[in-house]
């Protein structure tokens, strides 16, 4: 995540799965990333090695008590915020989102994976 001339890890996790029937809630522990920016519309510089990175998907997290959670309904999946991803050079990529983020709890996320890089937004 970049902040001015500053660059800032998100919180790389691994979200645990739990099915319930044709759904599935994806859980981070923790209720708040330390990762945090008062930007609306970050973005973020990603070095590809085992995640494409157009692959990714900006989503909004919950927060319920002390973990961070997404929905995935079977028939409908919430749709991601978003994003643009273009390569700078070599493996390097520049992921930048488009839409103002509400205040809140965010998830990048490449499809068919677990990987999470949470950040906040305040």
């Amino acid at each position: 995540m970049v902040q001015g001339n500053l660059v800032f890890a998100t919180e790389a996790l691994e979200a645990r799965e739990r099915k319930q029937k044709k759904d599935i809630l994806f859980v981070i522990d923790g209720a708040a990333s330390p990762a945090r920016t008062h930007q609306a519309s970050p973005f973020f510089l990603f070095e590809a090695e085992r995640i494409v990175p157009e692959t990714l998907g900006l989503y909004k997290l919950e927060v319920n008590g002390e973990q961070r959670q997404i929905l995935f309904p079977g028939r409908k999946p919430p749709k991601p915020v978003l994003v643009d991803v273009t390569r700078l050079e070599g493996n390097l990529f520049k992921i930048e989102v488009h839409e103002t983020l509400a205040p809140g709890e965010y998830a990048l996320s490449p499809e068919g994976s677990n990987a999470v890089f949470c950040f906040a937004v305040y």
